[in-house]
């Protein structure tokens, strides 16, 4: 079996899970089009990148990572069509991906989570130190987002959008709320591009922040063991990634019902999108989240995701 991949070369999540998968299968994957069994493509959106003729003629596998159902318009449904036509199988990354998926294609669909980089995510157990190298207040309650939050066509008119499906305007609420009923000397790192929208919204609540545009791996790695509380708020979510990089460095999570989150979370960390009060039940239990992950490790589960989605 021989595997050529199709993705767009962004420096996005993709990149990295490419570059892991290649690593840890070079038996399998080829850079040659013209000699592989399967294609895998890991970006849908660039489908067209490739030659009809040549799709029909392989194997195709299409990973889909979400679908916002509000961003579905006639223009959407005619590209997940040409998807319809040209794929084999459909690949998932949680459950609730699979269940909109039914909705707009007819060919098999499987749901497979993705890995996670063991050796690049870690439990650093030095918090005090590493925050003091930040210059963090020792007295501050740390809260992390680290997810894009603003539409990108909304950044050159300076409209700054908020990206509903990640819920920064729920994380607004949910800021607001802890910082009144828990948590007075809350602060809250952000990472990442596109982060207008929260920045503002920060701004108008004079809520402190400390703004890393651009981290590498061991930075990013460091400010998750950095934190008291990690926030997913999204919508919609096929991961997201942070659920999976909190498990693995130990970092205390609450989060939405999305995604893969009752696959690696704590049951009882998980909130109610539509009443934000019960985050104030939730109860974050890091040791139960590194537990299940420590399955989807590469070294514990990138041959199983291989022979899963692959298998044909």
């Amino acid at each position: 079996m021989k595997v050529f991949i199709l993705y767009a070369k962004e420096n996005w999540i993709t990149d990295q899970l490419v570059k892991e998968w290649i690593e840890n299968n070079q038996s399998y994957y080829t850079s040659d089009i013209n000699i592989c069994d399967i294609i895998w493509i890991v970006s849908d959106y660039i489908v067209n990148n490739l030659s009809l003729n040549v799709l029909k003629k392989k194997k195709v596998i299409t990973t889909i990572h979400h679908i916002t159902p509000w961003k579905v318009d006639d223009n959407q449904k005619n590209h997940f069509n040409i998807l319809n036509d040209i794929t084999d199988v459909f690949h998932s990354i949680c459950e609730k991906t699979t269940t909109e998926l039914k909705k707009y294609f007819t060919k098999k669909i499987i749901t497979v989570p993705l890995w996670h980089n063991e050796e690049i995510w870690k439990f650093l157990n030095n918090k005090e130190k590493i925050r003091q190298n930040f210059k963090f207040n020792k007295e501050d309650f740390l809260i992390g987002s680290f997810q894009r939050d603003t539409e990108g066509n909304s950044i050159s008119n300076k409209k700054y959008l908020p990206k509903l499906e990640k819920g920064p305007d729920i994380f607004i609420q949910v800021i607001k709320l802890l910082k009144e009923t828990k948590y007075p000397n809350l602060k809250i790192i952000l990472t990442g591009l596109r982060r207008q929208y929260l920045i503002c919204e920060l701004d108008k609540l004079n809520i402190k922040y400390y703004y890393f545009e651009m981290c590498d791996f061991d930075k990013l790695n460091k400010l998750y063991n950095c934190l008291d509380l990690y926030i997913v708020s999204s919508r919609v979510e096929g991961g997201p990634r942070a659920i999976n990089e909190c498990a693995l460095t130990k970092t205390p999570l609450v989060s939405t019902k999305v995604g893969i989150s009752d696959l690696l979370c704590y049951p009882k960390s998980l909130f109610d999108m539509n009443n934000i009060k019960t985050i104030l039940e939730c109860e974050t239990n890091f040791d139960y989240n590194y537990k299940k992950a420590e399955k989807y490790t590469i070294k514990n589960y990138m041959k199983i995701f291989t022979n899963n989605v692959f298998s044909l």
